[in-house]
């Protein structure tokens, strides 16, 4: 098996070698050489890449293509892109590689529309329930994504508005529900919508606002916010 090849702290693992059939280099994301796992570098790669439009829908992609791109051998790339096969964001082509998913309007909207009817419900429940005090500790988490936001870097937002919608869920004490509703989130990234910043930065202003009136308890205020914050998912 060949050996990563190592970058310094902060920067991305150098690109080795072409491939005839011309797929776009995939870079490794900042501080991903930090991690001990090979593939768990290359699935975060991977990921970043889906959501930036580095790997572009409808394209195949092999996997010892990719692998001299990131310096390693074909078997960590193999199963990371399996781990992205199982979670919807690529299909098997037989003897060709991966093939990135293609998704239209109408099933972002689906996934959307699921992620809504799993997480509202919950999230009225929670807002009745959980004190004022818990969900202050959220703020950091809200801020981030207003921050990131800012930046109009796509794929550093969507990890922020996982963390975020991720631990709005937490206090609901079900793993199974906070796994399920990650995922689809998940596959609502990818393929990228193309928003700007602006779209950014008014989706996070949104989270900060719920996350206002969680605090004061104020449930309708909530449910309307969580409404209008599915409807304008993607």
């Amino acid at each position: 098996m060949k050996q990563g090849v190592q970058g310094s702290p902060g920067k991305p693992v150098a690109a080795r070698g072409e491939h005839p059939c011309a797929e776009r280099p995939v870079p490794l994301p900042r501080g991903a050489v930090r991690r001990s796992s090979v593939r768990g570098q290359i699935l975060d790669a991977l990921r970043t890449a889906l959501v930036t439009g580095d790997l572009r829908p409808g394209e195949v992609y092999s996997a010892p293509a990719l692998g001299e791109r990131f310096g390693v051998s074909a078997t960590p790339v193999r199963e990371a892109m399996q781990q992205l096969a199982l979670e919807g964001a690529v299909e098997v082509v037989p003897n060709r590689g991966f093939r990135v998913v293609e998704r239209g309007a109408r099933e972002l909207a689906e996934l959307a529309e699921v992620r809504a009817l799993l997480e509202v419900p919950v999230m009225m429940r929670l807002a009745r329930t959980v004190p004022a005090e818990r969900w202050a500790e959220l703020r950091p988490l809200a801020e981030e994504t207003v921050r990131v936001a800012a930046t109009g870097c796509p794929a550093a937002y969507a990890e922020a508005d996982r963390a975020f919608h991720r631990a709005l869920l937490a206090p609901a004490g079900n793993e199974q529900l906070v796994r399920i509703a990650e995922d689809l989130h998940r596959r609502a990234q990818w393929p990228p919508v193309r928003r700007g910043r602006a779209d950014l930065v008014a989706d996070a202003a949104q989270h900060v606002a719920l996350l206002d009136a969680l605090c004061l308890g104020d449930v309708e205020v909530v449910r309307g916010l969580v409404h209008r914050h599915f409807a304008g998912a993607s």
